[in-house]
């Protein structure tokens, strides 16, 4: 039996003792009245076809991939110099002490999410913001000072 396969037995064990001892939390609270009375196994399915219909796996993956954008001071810093003007990629090389590549790169996951977009002028290629009001909102919320 190969490694890999010793290991993924060993998740799945762990994954399915988590899942007995959290039915079995779960059994306590129906007992106590503090849910309704009601067979432990259909509620716990409840619950898990409850998160399923609140968040679908493809919607928490693309929310999940703007955090992580966001999750970079650079991009913070773009986002911010783009809310006052379009810019250039060598301006905000300049403004950032960045590299070409390193910029575009940044710049490239910020369009992939949907908070960038551009627009080329001949060889040139200028960035903007693909949603102000939203990113300004993202900005008040973060406490960014006006």
């Amino acid at each position: 039996m190969s490694l890999g396969s010793l290991i993924g037995m060993k998740k799945k064990r762990r994954k399915k003792r988590s899942i007995s001892r959290s039915n079995r939390s779960l059994e306590r609270l129906v007992c106590a009245g503090l849910r309704p009375t009601e067979d432990v196994e259909r509620y716990a399915a409840k619950l898990r076809q409850l998160a399923d219909k609140l968040a679908t796996h493809d919607f928490l993956e693309r929310q999940s991939r703007l955090l992580k954008a966001l999750a970079n001071d650079t991009r913070l810093k773009m986002l911010r110099l783009l809310s006052v003007k379009e810019m250039c990629v060598c301006e905000l090389t300049v403004a950032l002490d960045l590299t070409q590549p390193t910029a575009s790169h940044h710049l490239n996951i910020l369009q992939n999410v949907g908070l960038t977009k551009h627009r080329k002028e001949g060889k040139w290629v200028f960035y903007s913001l693909a949603k102000p009001t939203v990113t300004q909102h993202l900005f008040d919320f973060l406490g960014f000072p006006g």
